[in-house]
């Protein structure tokens, strides 16, 4: 018997130190993510909305954030779904034909009865985006006009996009 115990306890012994692991460095592993092609699945004739809604209740980037993100992206009407674990925050672009702010709300829950879906709200930009640089916003300003037109609107545009860009914060 006092053998069977000695053995028993280097075995616990050796199972604890070997599942015990104290990395600093986390475990890197590359994942495929099929994309849908949306050009050929969305109607260009849609109205599209965009809502951004805040998640309680994930606890991980790639198991709680990421499978709720596909499973809104796999929606049928549903341009674009992006869930930024860091904020909380989610962010889905849809048609409003086919997809409601509702059935958004039942999507992440089937995920998980732990996932709350809070303060959702319509928006005309999302506030996770990242804003256009002010070369960006000239070159758009001016994209459809001829060189002379471009110079001459270049100081106009510049005034716009520095609007823009004030308003945006």
């Amino acid at each position: 018997m006092k053998t069977f115990k000695n053995i028993c306890i280097v075995a616990i012994t050796f199972l604890a130190f070997v599942s015990c692991k104290n990395d600093n460095q986390p475990e890197v592993k590359t994942v495929e993510v099929a994309s849908k092609d949306v050009s050929k699945t969305l109607d260009p004739n849609a109205t599209y909305a965009k809502v951004e809604f805040g998640i309680e209740g994930m606890t991980c980037a790639m198991g709680c954030a990421k499978t709720i993100e596909k499973k809104m992206a796999k929606m049928d009407g549903v341009k674009s779904a992006k869930v930024d674990f860091d904020k909380r925050l989610a962010m889905v672009e849809y048609d409003e034909a086919k997809v409601t702010p509702n059935s958004l709300e039942e999507a992440v829950a089937k995920v998980g009865e732990v996932y709350k879906v809070k303060d959702m709200k319509v928006v005309d930009d999302f506030d996770g985006e990242a804003k256009m640089s002010m070369e960006d916003c000239i070159k758009a300003c001016c994209a459809n006009k001829s060189e002379a037109e471009k110079k001459d609107c270049a100081e106009d545009c510049k005034k716009a996009c520095k609007t823009k860009a004030k308003t945006a914060k």
